[in-house]
């Protein structure tokens, strides 16, 4: 029978590109009438293993054989392949510079006379079923040794070289490179760049790029194997929307044991298959450490942690079993970890390490064991709760968001910024640290909604914001219990007899102002241009008892465009803070039956006073009796004077004990229009 790949199963995406339209053809030594799966290794054995992002290692063969050897009690044996070097040195060829603090070490390797063409029958099987598409043989060699040692490696067409010279540094902003896939790249200063005469000629860590490419015509090859900064490499591709296996690991990590073996590897294969002379020895810049990290701990560190009776026999087997030396005693001993695996840093890594290879069905079970207690709420869960009712009553929804963040949004919204507290070994540098206001994360959820069409957006959140005032390599931060809210697009809809009403600065204000009602606290409103992504004319920092609180303001119009929002208004309240002012419960007091009385007062003010000077100049008049203040009126004209306005008030008094007089109540306005005039030069109109 005559067919395709395609039509056994197997993916487009992974079928040579000469095969992709046509019949596959097989070697000569294929017998008609066999099964077709021995030619193409689809009838192997599989192991199944699930990776966890810690685990980066175990993205290569190499790390998976350890990590099965360990398992199983077993040896690891790996080929090994001995470099024939010319006599000719690489360094007459090319020199390597790094001008970047994002590039730790670079090697490359010159391979000369090689000869292009597709790769054997097995290598192209191999990396077809681990899900590569076959190209040649020069790039079929990196990407087996990609998968081999889970090194990324590239190589460039030596004769396409302007110069001899390569230098890995920072791109610069608008620069251009067109990569491997045909596209036109504009780069920024974040981005890793290889370069040659100055010009990029592949996006490091990511692809390679098109005007160094190996082709049928390419002769000579220089072959790179470095290490980037894991974190510029996860940005670069998600920028770009350019993931690939090299970035996947570099975002990861790699191992520094290996980066000069594996380079090694892939030239000893382009002699064997590609015909190739190896010039004298490597080009390189940079290095990286190699040496084992040395990490401490003890027998009964380990057993308190795992509740297990396990002897230094047992600690000894399983580090014997995974390759790690060991030294010391069951007092304490030290543990020497290979690079190859730079997730164990620290005492609780060991522990994780021993109860894997020990058996965690070999851990004792223990039920837990509590006393029981009475029923009853915190203080910190009845507030939470009573926020909870105001917030939703006000219309708002509860949201839930990470806790991580970026670097520059953990610090976006701080009122007093501290120092960060970043993870060692993130999963994403997007989740890589812990925030210290929530409004960011708030802004993310108000831009997803607003991307799916769902403009009207009244959330609110209450977690916690994580303060640093030590080291943070050494010092745990402080946790804040905090309440923010965010809110965009419009309060009422509009329909057949009312207007569209959007959200504002006021309609923010009232909902903070109603949550201080409730929980029977006074709160100052002082402007602020300090935060610099909020808008500076309607922003006001939150201040009681003298501490600033927490803010309240629209969102600075830049910010907004940043996040792909509309107009957004947003609070933020340290409930740390709250709680420690909140009063004992007040007893019940009788509501009176004697009436209040209202006047109301116009004023003559410079355009420059606020309404919060103005209600403190009516405070400091004294009067016990005044109950509530309310502006009901601001005009402003040019029959008032330049730089005048107008703004009216109703005050409210109440004796509860008796009625007022208006004699009482003539003396009680006197008393305040003095205090009007004097404190803020106010006219009574």
């Amino acid at each position: 029978m005559i067919c395709s790949l395609a039509e056994l199963g197997l993916p487009d995406s992974i079928i040579p590109k000469e095969f992709a339209d046509g019949i596959q053809i097989l070697p000569e030594d294929a017998v008609p009438g066999d099964s077709i799966f021995p030619y193409l290794d689809l009838d192997d054995e599989i192991i199944e293993l699930s990776i966890t992002p810690n685990r980066a290692d175990a993205l290569s063969m190499r790390g998976v054989a350890h990590e099965v050897a360990a398992i199983y009690g077993k040896s690891v044996h790996f080929p090994e392949k001995a470099v024939t070097e010319d006599s000719k040195p690489a360094s007459d060829k090319i020199s390597v510079a790094i001008e970047s603090d994002k590039v730790a070490t670079y090697a490359s390797r010159v391979v000369e006379n090689v000869t292009v063409q597709p790769s054997p029958q097995w290598l192209q099987n191999l990396l077809m079923n681990a899900g590569i598409r076959p190209i040649n043989n020069v790039v079929d060699v990196t990407n087996y040794v990609l998968l081999y040692f889970g090194q990324p490696m590239h190589a460039f067409d030596l004769d396409k070289f302007e110069e001899s010279r390569i230098v890995a540094r920072d791109a610069r902003d608008g620069e251009k490179l067109v990569t491997l896939d045909g596209e036109e790249r504009e780069l920024t200063a974040e981005d890793i760049v290889i370069t040659v005469a100055d010009k990029p000629v592949a996006l490091a860590g990511v692809m390679g790029g098109a005007s160094t490419e190996i082709d049928n015509n390419s002769k000579n090859v220089v072959l790179e194997a470095a290490v980037f900064d894991g974190k510029s490499v996860r940005k670069t591709s998600s920028r770009l929307n350019l993931r690939s296996e090299s970035s996947s690991r570099f975002e990861k990590g790699v191992n520094n044991d290996t980066v000069l073996e594996a380079l090694d590897f892939a030239a000893a294969m382009l002699q064997e298959l590609a015909n190739g002379t190896v010039l004298a020895g490597r080009v390189q810049a940079g290095s990286v450490d190699t040496e084992p990290v040395q990490v401490s701990t003890s027998l009964d560190y380990v057993n308190v942690r795992l509740g297990t009776e396990l002897t230094f026999a047992d600690i000894e087997d399983v580090f014997a079993k995974l390759g790690f030396g060991l030294s010391g005693d069951a007092e304490k001993f030290t543990v020497s970890v290979p690079r190859r695996r730079w997730d164990i840093a620290i005492q609780a890594d060991l522990v994780e390490e021993i109860a894997r290879i020990y058996g965690y069905e070999k851990l004792p079970t223990t039920l837990p064991e509590a006393a029981g207690t009475a029923g009853e709420l915190t203080k910190t869960q009845a507030l939470r709760r009573k926020i909870r009712t105001i917030a939703e009553g006000a219309g708002l929804t509860e949201i839930i968001s990470y806790a991580l963040t970026t670097p520059e949004k953990a610090v976006e919204f701080a009122v007093t910024p501290s120092n960060l507290t970043e993870l060692m070994w993130p999963m994403t540098v997007d989740r890589s640290a812990l925030r210290q206001n929530m409004v960011s994360g708030m802004l993310d959820t108000v831009a997803y909604n607003v991307n799916r069409k769902n403009s009207n957006v009244a959330i609110y959140e209450i977690g916690k914001v994580f303060e640093q005032k030590g080291n943070p390599k050494e010092d745990l931060p402080n946790e804040i219990n905090t309440f923010a809210f965010a809110i965009s697009g419009l309060v009422a809809e509009k329909d057949f007899q009312t207007k569209a009403t959007p959200v504002d600065f006021f309609y923010a204000k009232g909902i903070v102002e109603a949550l201080f009602d409730k929980l029977e606290l006074t709160v100052d409103y002082v402007a602020t241009k300090d935060l610099a992504s909020m808008h500076p004319g309607r922003t006001a920092t939150i201040v009681l008892d003298g501490q600033t609180i927490g803010f309240l303001g629209q969102v600075h119009p830049q910010t907004a465009k940043n996040y792909g929002i509309p107009e957004t208004y947003v609070a933020e309240i340290n409930l740390n803070a709250v709680e420690a002012a909140l009063q004992p419960d007040q007893p019940f007091v009788e509501i009176t039956k004697f009436p209040a009385v209202s006047r109301d007062i116009a004023l003559l003010l410079k355009a420059e006073i606020t309404h919060q000077e103005v209600l403190d100049a009516i405070n400091s008049a004294g009067v016990k009796r005044l109950v509530a203040v309310k502006l009901f009126d601001v005009y402003g004209g040019e029959k008032l004077g330049a730089g005048m306005k107008s703004m009216a008030y109703s005050l409210t008094f109440q004796n509860p004990n008796d009625n007022l007089t208006d004699e009482e109540v003539a003396k009680y306005m006197e008393k305040i229009t003095k205090a009007l005039t004097e404190k803020v030069k106010a006219e009574v109109r």
